[in-house]
């Protein structure tokens, strides 16, 4: 199941084999899903299902906010500035992520959210996929949860 306009050259192989490779543009696939793009959430027999780990990239605007505090939080997550300024509330702690490559991991227990202080890129990684973890939809309203759960993390 190939996707996106990327090109793979010299490539032969056979149909099993391409059904277990997906290519793409974190972009352009983020934007489908509110910024998911592997976890329990994407379709059975997609190469992206996994109930180990989901990944996201998360293209905040200036001033973007998580919803709510994420509180009795049962995963490990890591997440990486790739560009930005992005900051993650904690407890008792501000972290601020400032330069590329900053990056910040949080376990099992560890109350959080955070804020967009200039328009960031970052790249969430979460440990295992678990269903259930969902935020109000950006409406505030209660509407439709996010795939994966919260937000950025």
């Amino acid at each position: 199941m190939l996707a996106s306009p990327l090109v793979a050259e010299n490539v032969v192989a056979d149909d099993a084999a391409l059904t277990n490779v997906y290519v793409g543009r974190a972009d352009v696939d983020a934007a489908g899903d509110r910024g998911w793009l592997l976890g329990h959430f994407k379709p059975l027999g997609d190469v992206r299902h996994s109930e180990d780990v989901e990944i996201k990239w998360g293209v905040h605007p200036r001033g973007d906010e998580r919803a709510q505090w994420v509180t009795g939080e049962h995963r490990t997550a890591l997440l990486i500035l790739i560009s930005g300024r992005f900051r993650v509330e904690l407890p008792g702690r501000s972290v601020v992520l400032a330069e590329q490559g900053d990056y910040i991991v949080w376990g099992h227990g560890v109350d959080h959210s955070w804020h967009a202080e200039e328009e960031s890129v970052v790249l969430t990684v979460r440990w295992p996929s678990v269903a259930g973890y969902a935020a109000p939809a950006p409406d505030a309203g209660g509407g439709q949860p996010a795939p994966g759960g919260h937000a950025a993390g």
